[in-house]
């Protein structure tokens, strides 16, 4: 058993830690060592723990809001059937998150309804638990607003906002042709993320189409050469998740009908 001097040392150690993260003066601990009883100090050390998890919690779901996730989505129910991780990225450093701190891009390349969108938007979920800043975008939704901020003249301050983040999630890259302009743009964004953040794509287009979709050879060799060159290629391949579970469906209710009319 601890010494009760021993016990305020501890104490007094968890109040000076919760006053450095809440930004609060080391004098606190000071005052303590002169003037509180054991009593006081282990109130005043419970005061501070459960003002720092709320504000740790608050954070979490300002973060959350500022994404933009279409649904919230986590790894509890995710399924890695259909995943093929490439020899660089173990499943463990995935879930860690591991690739973000050291500014990779993540490009999640298969057929529609494999969960490429479920695990970008729950890595995304798990970094905002983390306390990174994250964004959510379709490339349609991005160009757009590019292109709108471009037009009203705040085009430098959404590229500033963009500058900001430690992840940008780009869902269904190459789903849908981009005029040049969109393009300058969507590869400005690209570029400027180049080793000062990291990019989730999620496609269905293989490389050596992306020249059709950007209306530009270059500058697709450009894009795929700053997004594989701190970057991990994970594969989905295998039947269709939504499908499957969609004939499933059609398969319930005839069933019942058939039951129903017996």
């Amino acid at each position: 058993m601890l010494k009760p001097t021993r016990d305020r040392e501890q104490v007094r150690d968890r109040i000076a830690g919760y006053c450095r993260r809440l930004m609060l003066s080391k004098e606190i601990v000071t005052y303590c060592e002169q003037m509180a009883t054991p009593r006081q100090e282990e109130f005043l050390c419970q005061i501070l723990a459960d003002e720092l998890a709320r504000r740790e919690l608050s954070k979490k779901t300002r973060l959350l809001k500022r994404a933009c996730f279409p649904v919230y989505k986590s790894f509890a129910d995710y399924e890695f059937q259909c995943v093929r991780m490439p020899p660089t990225l173990s499943q463990e450093e995935l879930l860690s998150c591991q690739f973000i701190g050291e500014k990779k891009n993540l490009v999640l390349y298969g057929p529609v309804g494999l969960g490429k969108t479920h695990m970008a938007v729950a890595l995304g979920v798990r970094a905002c638990e983390m306390g990174l800043n994250v964004r959510f975008y379709t490339v349609t939704q991005l160009v757009l607003k590019l292109t709108e901020a471009r037009r009203n003249g705040t085009l430098e301050r959404l590229i500033n906002e963009l500058q900001r983040l430690n992840l940008l999630l780009l869902d269904e890259w190459g789903y849908v042709p981009i005029d040049k302009d969109g393009s300058q743009l969507l590869f400005r964004v690209v570029s400027d993320s180049y080793e000062s953040k990291s990019l989730i794509l999620t496609t269905n287009l293989e490389f050596s189409r992306w020249g059709s979709i950007f209306t530009d050879e270059q500058m697709a060799a450009a894009m795929i050469a700053r997004l594989i060159h701190h970057g991990h290629l994970i594969m989905f391949e295998g039947k269709s998740y939504r499908m499957e579970h969609a004939l499933m469906r059609q398969v319930g209710r005839k069933s019942a009908a058939a039951a129903v009319q017996a």
